[in-house]
């Protein structure tokens, strides 16, 4: 199904409704009657920070169950009666949160409304469906076994996490899938599935009285306070510290960082720019350009920034062949302290502020990404004006602001490094380090 687009040229002055149902549940809505569309996110706080010890990936299964049957509907019925209505539905679990989606044409609205009511507070978790998701999440599981990406992004979540709720996979272990029970499944939803921790966003062909009036069908069932465990602030330890775990395969997988900027931290958005000039921005990024494009040394290297609730990271990524896994490293090292140290050219700073505003807009293309970034944008809490404030927060940045983060973000000689493949002559930790 499409969802088609609201002009990009609106963005910047996007009309956002913050509408409250009768029963005091909020949504924020973007109205756009041009097509018969309408398209809903929402999330839980909790994700899967919130399963169990030894019940790792517990968040993950139930977002794998909502779609396998609700109420009197069991789930090939409820699949057969989603596609007749044209209906799409997903859920996934964030280590935060929770996320949920749902997209219909406006003329099934009430008959979608009330099968997501279904699958919010009547979840079947019938024990043949839990046995057919536990094998598909089990298959999956082996399957990332032999991807590089993943053991190395698993290996370095576990060290710079360690026993935090963050340093646990969020697909779960193989013993941890294995032992998640039906009565787990409910416990979960119980606990996490509540309106004191819900935001929603809605986009498309429905007004504010009605869209108010269809929360309070949806959502109006669900427990009014959740039960979320607290979670911890992380602290990622400063490295350096290398792991290199053994897999044949023809290159090798590193993943690097250390401790990054929060969202709401006031140097967040220098930050952003910087990682656009550092590996977020592709090939026009410092890593792509000295690390590929000069030496030829890697497929790939590119760089984010997670700024998660309980704990900011700064994280890279580089795949190389096994014998250039050491070269390509300090390569890396040697542009991270030397943007440290100097900051970007005046040429780098101009053109990533200028990708960074000019394609803001490509975020608002379809009915689906608008709700997901109103989504994001109240997860984060970053106000219901933010995307009409966002570019100009980019377009404040001054080069002694990208300098001065820099030297705070930046800390090449302490990175945590997860190195995946048959790597020839990898790096040394220096004597002393933990390794």
């Amino acid at each position: 199904m499409l969802f088609t687009a609201v002009e990009a040229a609106e963005v910047g002055t996007m009309k956002i409704e913050r509408v409250t149902s009768p029963g005091g549940i909020e949504a924020w809505l973007s109205k756009s009657h041009a097509n018969p569309l309408i398209a809903l996110r929402f999330a839980f706080r909790g994700g899967a920070s919130q399963d169990p010890p030894g019940k790792e990936g517990l968040a993950y299964f139930v977002s794998a169950m909502m779609d396998e049957g609700a109420g009197p509907l069991d789930s090939v019925t409820f699949q057969e009666r989603a596609e007749e209505l044209a209906m799409r539905m997903d859920f996934d679990a964030s280590r935060d949160v929770m996320l949920g989606s749902l997209q219909t044409l406006s003329e099934n609205k009430d008959e979608v409304f009330d099968l997501m009511r279904l699958v919010l507070s009547e979840p079947r978790f019938d024990e043949d469906a839990i046995e057919r998701v536990r094998a598909q999440i089990l298959a999956s599981l082996k399957f990332d076994e032999n991807d590089p990406e993943t053991v190395a992004a698993l290996a370095w979540d576990r060290l710079a996490f360690q026993h935090h709720p963050y340093g646990r996979p969020i697909k779960g272990t193989k013993d941890s899938i294995a032992s998640i029970t039906r009565a787990d499944l409910e416990d979960y939803v119980r606990r996490v599935y509540a309106r004191d921790k819900l935001l929603i966003s809605a986009v498309g062909d429905i007004d504010g009285a009605t869209l108010g009036k269809e929360l309070d069908r949806m959502f109006g069932a669900l427990p009014a306070t959740s039960e979320l465990v607290p979670v911890a602030e992380a602290t990622p330890p400063l490295g350096p510290t290398r792991e290199v775990i053994q897999m044949d395969v023809p290159q090798s997988v590193a993943q690097f960082g250390h401790k990054g900027i929060g969202r709401k931290d006031e140097d967040f958005i220098p930050a952003y720019v910087l990682n656009y000039i550092i590996g977020g921005g592709g090939f026009s990024s410092r890593l792509m350009e000295e690390v590929r494009e000069k030496r030829g040394l890697a497929y790939s290297v590119y760089s984010n920034l997670y700024p998660y609730e309980h704990g900011a990271v700064f994280i890279g990524n580089v795949a190389t062949k096994n014998e250039a896994v050491g070269q390509s490293l300090q390569v890396i090292e040697d542009e991270l302290k030397r943007l440290a140290e100097q900051g970007p050219t005046e040429q780098e700073f101009e053109d990533g502020k200028a990708y960074l505003t000019g394609a803001y807009a490509l975020r608002f293309e379809t009915s689906s990404s608008i709700a997901n970034q109103l989504l994001w944008i109240q997860i984060e809490d970053l106000g219901i004006d933010y995307v009409n404030k966002r570019n100009v927060l980019v377009d404040a940045v001054k080069m002694d602001d990208i300098k001065r983060v820099a030297k705070r973000l930046i800390e090449a000689d302490r990175l945590i490094t997860t190195i995946v493949g048959k790597p020839v002559s990898p790096p040394v930790v220096p004597a002393g380090a933990p390794g």
